[in-house]
């Protein structure tokens, strides 16, 4: 049971003071009778219109995103673009954000949610969560640097990072990498690349865990997770 200005503000981008403008003023049913009092508490699964628009219910959403070049993967930012704002209108909540970074300058899977406790499963280091990307590097790569990943590489500042897997797809004098690490680490990858001289072109997160980037989604399109991806990440409401 919720109270019902909090169940309909949790559902978007309205805050208390709206929804309650939004109940008083006669504009918000409950199974079908208008209700004006903001603090009767209901059952999420109430039939609840607001405006005229039902209410679809889900105490937390997950959702994923192909993020271009150039925007801030953070909730948001008074000066530039960042993920959130490339949410259509119906999809956008208040309390959204990426669980887990991408730089401002390399693209692919960014998952959004308001799930804080989900976010820190598949961050925390301890959990191993595999995080898979698609790296285009500025000279060529060697079995020696796959042996230097698989090793555990130290970055410049000094700190260790876990063995990662680094295999080549391409090789040449661009070559394409894919590279699996279980942490994320500021910049990590390409600190990793930068220790073995080697600069980064064009870095792609394609995976989180079992959830791969849909090649069907353009660069700045989303969709929500499917239950099977959301199953995958130990998801169980």
């Amino acid at each position: 049971m919720q109270r019902l200005d909090k169940l309909i503000a949790s559902q978007g981008t309205l805050s208390r003071s709206e929804t309650v403008r939004l109940i008083r003023s006669g504009q918000v049913t409950v199974d079908g009778a208008v209700c004006r009092d903001p603090s009767v508490k209901y059952q999420e699964s109430c039939r609840i219109t607001v405006a005229g628009q039902e209410l679809n219910y889900q105490q937390y959403v997950y959702i994923m995103l192909n993020k271009p070049a150039g925007i801030l993967c953070v909730s948001r930012d008074p000066k530039v673009p960042t993920v959130v704002d490339l949410l259509p209108a119906d999809m956008r909540r208040k309390n959204l954000f990426p669980a887990g970074r991408l730089d401002k300058d390399s693209v692919g899977l960014v998952l959004l949610t308001d799930d804080g406790d989900f976010a820190h499963r598949i961050l925390s280091p301890k959990n191993d969560m595999v995080k898979r990307y698609h790296v285009r590097v500025d000279a060529p790569l060697t079995d020696e640097h796959c042996r230097a990943f698989a090793k555990g590489i130290t970055l410049a500042d000094g700190t260790p990072c876990k063995p990662a897997v680094m295999t080549v797809l391409e090789n040449g004098d661009e070559p394409l990498a894919e590279v699996r690490i279980t942490e994320g680490r500021y910049h990590q990858v390409k600190r990793m690349f930068g220790v073995l001289d080697r600069g980064v072109n064009l870095l792609k997160r394609v995976a989180i865990g079992e959830v791969q980037l849909d090649p069907s989604l353009k660069e700045g399109e989303c969709r929500y997770l499917t239950d099977a991806e959301r199953h995958s990440l130990g998801i169980t409401e």
